[in-house]
């Protein structure tokens, strides 16, 4: 399952303004590298939508079938806020929905101009 937890107004490239929604997965333990110690995260990605910022405001909270994948990416720079460091990645997150539990969950494929 994903949960709505956020919402941002964006800018398409012709100036025209948007609604992403913000998707977090559920917790997982990963096993950190530097420190052997285990540490609780959650993967996040951000989606498109039609909605306006009241319906987005109402969504925060609902949860929906799929997960959150991890996808390879053009390489990219990053900046750590805490620390300032930037660091090159290669990947990115993107909402997946969930059809092993027998739901068909349509998915309609469009490009934002």
């Amino acid at each position: 399952m994903v949960t709505v937890t956020n919402y941002h107004v964006r800018q398409r490239k012709d100036g025209k303004e948007f609604v992403s929604l913000t998707l977090q997965g559920d917790i997982e333990m990963v096993h950190s590298q530097e420190t052997g110690k285990f540490y609780a995260t959650a993967k996040r990605c951000s989606i498109a939508s039609t909605f306006d910022e009241q319906m987005a405001t109402n969504l925060i909270g609902t949860m929906m079938p799929g997960i959150i994948k991890r996808v390879e990416a053009e390489p990219y720079d990053f900046t750590i806020q805490d620390t300032g460091e930037v660091i090159k990645l290669a990947h990115s997150y993107e909402y997946a929905p969930e059809t092993s539990i027998g739901l068909e969950v349509p998915v309609r494929r469009f490009q934002l101009a």
